[in-house]
């Protein structure tokens, strides 16, 4: 009779961790490799890869929602920070030479780390200071 109180108590709380873990795994894992920003899309960059450790970056700045860098856009083509393009790439919104007068991958790189940093007054904001030879 105990046990079976005790599985009735515990099924439902197993349950809820079983989905808590799948629903959350993909986030734990998704980015945490990260070390510098990706610039594979860029033919011949005129300076070496920032140096970007994704995980360290959010953890030292307090950043715990997605979509404050990695932002959806609108209908009408602006930054949209309800929705969170996480999970795609940066250029599949910005490509390296747009033509159809959207922000370009470089600018939309430099867009959001400098504002970002300019506007806390932390972090880098020097070419030299990202991008270390």
């Amino acid at each position: 009779m105990h046990k079976k109180k005790l599985t009735r108590t515990l099924a439902p709380l197993a349950a809820i961790i079983a989905v808590m873990l799948i629903y959350m795994a993909p986030m734990a894992f998704s980015q945490e490799d990260m070390v510098v920003v990706p610039t594979s899309d860029f033919n011949a960059p005129e300076r070496p890869a920032a140096m970007f450790k994704h995980d360290a970056h959010n953890e030292l700045a307090g950043l715990e929602d997605c979509v404050v860098c990695h932002h959806g856009k609108t209908d009408a083509g602006l930054i949209d920070l309800e929705n969170s393009s996480d999970g795609e790439s940066c250029s599949s919104c910005h490509p390296v030479k747009p033509e159809n007068g959207a922000t370009p991958l470089m600018r939309a790189y430099h867009l959001q780390c400098t504002t970002c940093h300019a506007d806390a007054l932390k972090g880098p904001v020097a070419c030299g200071e990202c991008h270390k030879k």
